[in-house]
C-alpha cells in the first residue's frame, strides 16, 4: 500500500488529515519541492533540499526537521513505494491557526507532507523537440521563492494547453523571465542566454545543473536577459526543469526556430546533462 509523508511519519494517504485552516489551503502560505529519481535513485536532492531551506527563510518559517532528517524521510519514502522513475513532492506550509493574515502568534508548528509518483523521462519529446506559446507574466514579484503561489503559472500552463503548446513562455513586457513551470533558454552564435538569477525568476536545479554542462562542453554563457523578438531569432531554444530535462523548442507560436529540430548544441548539453544522471540509467 502506498505511503506519503506526514510530518516525520510514513502513513497511507487515508490517515493524513490537515486542517482546514491549514495556512497553505487558505494563503499558499508554504514551499515546496519537487526530485526527481532515476532507478530509484535520487538526483540533486542536496540542491533541492538547500533551496526548500532557503525558500523557507525568505518567507520566515521554521521547518522543524533537519536537512539530514529530511534526506532521510525521503529515502524511506522512496523505499516503501519502490519507486522506479519518478518524482518526490514534498510540501511545507506554515500550519494550522484560526484564519488571519499575520503570521501565527504564538507560532505553531509547520506541517511537511510529501508523496511519490511514478514518471517516466519524456524521451519522446526530447529526441524531437516541443512548441511553445508566448504568455504574459502577470505573477507576483518574488518568483525566487518555490511557494505555494502558482495561480499564476496555473493560468499561462493552461493557455499552452488551449494552444496545444507544450509550454508557455512568460515574458514581463518585451522581456522573456521563465517558462510556467520552466527555465528558458536562447542559443545564438553559439552563446546561451538565460535571465539572471534575480526575483523575476526561479533558480532551477536543473538550470545550475545546465549551466555546469555548458562549462563542460564550452558552451559560453551570458546571464543576461533578452526579449521576445530575440527569442524569436534564436538559433536555439531550450526549456528546462526537474521533470522535462534539457527540452529543446522548435517553434515558438508560430516561428520555427533554426532548421526546425533539435540544434547541435542542445544535443550535447542533453549528452552533457544524462552523463550526470544516476549511473545505472545508462545500463
Amino acid at each position: 500500500m502506498e505511503k506519503v509523508l506526514w510530518n516525520d511519519q510514513l502513513v497511507t494517504r487515508d490517515a493524513v488529515h490537515i486542517s482546514i485552516e491549514d495556512r497553505g489551503y487558505q494563503f499558499g502560505d508554504g514551499i515546496y519541492e519537487v526530485v526527481k529519481v532515476y532507478n530509484g535513485d535520487v538526483f540533486t536532492a542536496t540542491e533541492h533540499i538547500d533551496r526548500l531551506y532557503a525558500s523557507a527563510d525568505k518567507i520566515r518559517m521554521a521547518i522543524p526537521y533537519t536537512k539530514d532528517v529530511l534526506h532521510h524521510l525521503i529515502h524511506q519514502l522512496i523505499e516503501a513505494n519502490e519507486l522506479g522513475t519518478g518524482i518526490v513532492y514534498l510540501q511545507v506550509t506554515r500550519g494550522h491557526s484560526p484564519r488571519n493574515h499575520a503570521f501565527p502568534n504564538p507560532s505553531v508548528e509547520a506541517v511537511v507532507t510529501g508523496y511519490t509518483r511514478e514518471s517516466a523521462r519524456p524521451v519522446q519529446d526530447l529526441e524531437t523537440g516541443v512548441s511553445v506559446c508566448l504568455v504574459e507574466d502577470v505573477r507576483w514579484l518574488r518568483c525566487d521563492i518555490k511557494s505555494l503561489n502558482l495561480l499564476g503559472n496555473v493560468m499561462a500552463k493552461q493557455q499552452a494547453v488551449e494552444k496545444g503548446c507544450f509550454e508557455a513562455v512568460q515574458h514581463r513586457g518585451d522581456i522573456v523571465t521563465e517558462g510556467s513551470s520552466s527555465n528558458a533558454y536562447g542559443i545564438k552564435d553559439g552563446v546561451l542566454y538565460t535571465h539572471p538569477v534575480n526575483n523575476l525568476i526561479l533558480n532551477g536545479i536543473t538550470r545550475q545543473v545546465i549551466l555546469d554542462c555548458c562549462a563542460e562542453i564550452g558552451l559560453p554563457v551570458v546571464e543576461e536577459s533578452f526579449t521576445v523578438a530575440q527569442a524569436l531569432e534564436m538559433d536555439e531554444f531550450i526549456v528546462s526543469s526537474t521533470g522535462i530535462e534539457v527540452m529543446p523548442v522548435v517553434k515558438i507560436e508560430e516561428t520555427q526556430i533554426g532548421d526546425g529540430t533539435p540544434g547541435q548544441w542542445t544535443r550535447k548539453l542533453q549528452t552533457a546533462f544524462e552523463a550526470k544522471l544516476p549511473q545505472q540509467l545508462h545500463v
